[in-house]
């Protein structure tokens, strides 16, 4: 892990839209601006990996149902939350071209995550 980093980890299932099996792994504040939830889902590799756009739609429902949620406990809300998938465990920051990774930006505005294009 990146020395700076704040970490909060609680592995645990979540349920998302498209049903594939997904576990919470870590959550990695970088900043008060930058918040990142990062989530295993074994499905996104192997020889039949969902695409991102098969998983893009349980992207938006964890930033909206599971971080921002979370977030708001704080009492101080990022200016960005980053939701990532990767298809087994990888550390934060290195890169693992072998292993897929999705990742997509919101914005949380209004008490929901607004998709945001990296």
């Amino acid at each position: 892990m990146t020395p700076g980093l704040a970490t909060a980890q609680e592995e645990s299932a979540v349920a998302v839209p498209s049903g594939m099996p997904v576990t919470f792994y870590e959550a990695l504040a970088e900043s008060a601006t930058v918040q990142r939830f990062r989530f295993l889902a074994p499905q996104i590799g192997g020889a039949a990996p969902r695409s991102f756009d098969e998983v893009a739609a349980d992207m938006q429902h964890l930033c909206d149902s599971f971080a921002l949620p979370r977030v708001g406990q704080s009492g101080v809300i990022p200016e960005l939350i980053v939701i990532s998938f990767m298809a087994e465990p990888v550390d934060a920051g290195v890169m693992s071209p072998e292993i897929r990774q999705y990742f997509e930006a919101y914005s949380p505005r209004n008490g929901a995550c607004v998709w945001e294009a990296f």
